[in-house]
């Protein structure tokens, strides 16, 4: 039975790949906020129960086992999550933090009864898919790839930026949600800052920021 460490690593390489971020343990440990000596550590643990393997040039995959695995754990977060924001009304940028809570007690019948109150959602409030509900939209790209003056809509914010609390609640301030249309109006090269005319008027990211958000064309 896994451990919710365990659970934690297999989320977090789901993340990755599913972000194409190549999953090596050096950046595991840094995502993991862990020692590489601990990853190292976890991940045999890990291998040696089947659910992850080495790839080429380092890699870690999933297993086919440690595929469905992450994939009932982020689907059940997920739900969580829209729990929080579609019924007790919470605040999005606050609902990945609080949903770790409870996601591990959502059994297979909860679940059931969960997504056909929520009305069978295809991806958590973030915009992210919820893995056998809903997909990747394939013309995705990262904000930070914006073209100039060409209005585009934001499709998601990616799992890692979920983790920054400060940036989650920056996004909603300015109403830089799935769904809201974005128009970059300047980029500055130096400081590594982008101005975008959004919802709620011109708003400003840095490049690493915009990086973990995903648009697609308008």
């Amino acid at each position: 039975m896994a451990t919710p460490v365990v659970d934690d690593y297999l989320q977090n390489i789901h993340f990755m790949i599913r972000d194409g971020v190549q999953v090596i343990a050096a950046r595991l440990a840094e995502r993991m906020h862990v020692t590489p000596p601990t990853v190292t550590a976890t991940l045999q643990r890990m291998e040696r129960d089947g659910l992850v393997e080495h790839g080429p040039h380092r890699g870690i995959r999933l297993t086919e086992l440690g595929r469905q695995t992450a994939e009932d754990l982020v689907r059940r977060h997920a739900l969580a999550e829209r729990l929080l924001t579609d019924f007790l009304k919470m605040p999005w940028h606050e609902a990945h933090e609080e949903s770790h809570g409870f996601e591990h007690a959502i059994t297979p019948k909860v679940e059931a009864r969960l997504l056909a109150a929520l009305g069978h959602p295809t991806t958590c409030p973030h915009g992210n898919p919820i893995p056998r509900l809903g997909a990747l939209a394939p013309e995705e790209f990262p904000l930070d790839r914006a073209p100039e003056g060409q209005p585009i809509r934001l499709q998601r914010i990616t799992e890692e930026a979920e983790e920054d609390t400060a940036l989650m609640r920056y996004l909603q301030t300015h109403g830089i949600e799935p769904g809201a249309t974005l128009t970059l109006i300047e980029a500055e090269a130096f400081n590594q800052i982008l101005h975008f005319d959004g919802p709620l008027g011109r708003v400003a990211l840095g490049n690493s920021a915009a990086s973990l958000l995903r648009a697609v064309p308008n």
